[in-house]
Formats: C-alpha cells, sequence, structure tokens
C-alpha cells in the first residue's frame, strides 16, 4: 500500500484513531506507522 501511495506522489499518510483502540493501534505499528502526536478536544 505504502508503494501506491508513493507511486501517487504523497509524502505522508495520516490516519486517526481513538485511543481506546489498542489493538487497532498495534495493526499499524506493524505496519510502519509511528505515533506522533496527542489531540485535544473540547466538547460544548
Amino acid at each position: 500500500m505504502a508503494t501506491t501511495f508513493r507511486l501517487a506522489g504523497c509524502a505522508m499518510v495520516q490516519l486517526t484513531s481513538d485511543k481506546r483502540h489498542r489493538d487497532a493501534h498495534r495493526f499499524y505499528e506493524k505496519l510502519g506507522y509511528a505515533s506522533s502526536h496527542v489531540g485535544l478536544k473540547l466538547k460544548l
């Protein structure tokens, strides 16, 4: 999949996942994704 993105001219793929989805995080880390930051929200 990463090769397809590179061939299309992409420099980065970014995704968002709820911090409770630990299995999803492990899945993407095995694919080479790295945790980069923590997001914050304000409910109104």
